[in-house]
């Protein structure tokens, strides 16, 4: 069947709206806002597979999004927390006291006019850089920041968990949040088996409040697997714009995780390897 000159001219405009279109459409998906709210808990030093033959763990991402193809970046910790807020490992690699002079999420965060807090349990408050009993500066990237640690109101914002409980009661629950738990409970000094035990018996309660999960989106992350494990670990998503039981086996890393939370809020990158990182798709209520 012969096609005349002006119906290919239709049939190409039509080709051309349509990329267009759906060009745009995948734009503007891309920048959908998928929660309001974000609290990352982290844990220790534990590879994929026992992570997620442990209950709670595997109930956690049954009932939200699993990637089960993630990855730490570096052996040992401390450069995974750093790269997970700024980016970049910023050549940190140990886990020696260490200050970074560099930008991070909460400037992003600061300039698009969002709230942010971090929960630590047993940081003593006051912009402490010790360690104090089962509370490790190493696991505490904000710290190390040299824009935070140096700014007594920043600073503020890092307070002791024991926090969360009040702050959810009065509804001041911030954009961003980030939840470390002790030696104990992260399971660097008793392993996968207590953190799921505390997981459990802690957040349960706050995953089936309302009030809590309204707009919330709740990551469940690891800093490093074993190093004989190839840092494939464990990062789950709970929230009300996850599809629940949806799996993404894509490649991702806390790269990507940091890319994610920029995205969603439109933040700007910070120009390190959050600007290059996959972003995490496949999992999300379509808007």
């Amino acid at each position: 069947m012969k096609i005349n000159l002006k119906n290919r001219i239709l049939i190409a405009g039509l080709i051309t709206s349509f990329a267009f279109t759906f060009a745009y459409q995948q734009k503007a998906n891309a920048g959908t806002p998928h929660f309001q709210k974000i609290m990352t808990v982290i844990f220790e030093n534990t590879d994929y597979n026992p992570t997620m033959r442990e209950d709670y763990f595997a109930f956690f991402a049954s009932h939200g999004a699993l990637l089960s193809n993630f990855f730490g970046e570096f052996h040992p910790s401390q450069g995974n927390y750093i790269s997970l807020i700024t980016g970049n490992n910023y050549e940190v690699t140990n886990d020696g006291t260490t200050t970074i002079d560099q930008l991070s999420i909460i400037d992003s965060l600061e300039k698009k006019g969002l709230t942010w807090r971090v929960y630590a349990e047993g940081y003593p408050g006051n912009c402490y850089l010790k360690d104090s009993g089962k509370y490790v500066r190493k696991h505490n990237p904000f710290i190390s920041i040299a824009n935070i640690q140096t700014n007594p109101k920043r600073c503020a914002n890092i307070v002791n968990a024991s926090q969360l409980a009040q702050d959810i009661a009065s509804g001041e629950v911030t954009n961003y949040s980030f939840y470390i738990p002790d030696l104990n409970n992260d399971g660097h000094d008793t392993g996968v088996h207590y953190s799921n035990e505390w997981f459990k018996n802690n957040f349960s309660a706050y995953l089936q409040d309302p009030k809590f999960m309204q707009g919330m989106a709740v990551v469940a992350t690891f800093d490093e697997g074993s190093y004989f494990g190839g840092n494939h670990i464990y990062t789950a998503i709970v929230g009300e714009g996850i599809v629940p039981g949806s799996e993404s086996n894509e490649r991702y890393d806390h790269y990507s995780l940091l890319k994610m939370i920029e995205d969603n809020f439109s933040l700007d990158s910070l120009g390190q390897y959050d600007e290059t990182a996959p972003p995490i798709a496949g999992i999300w209520q379509t808007p």
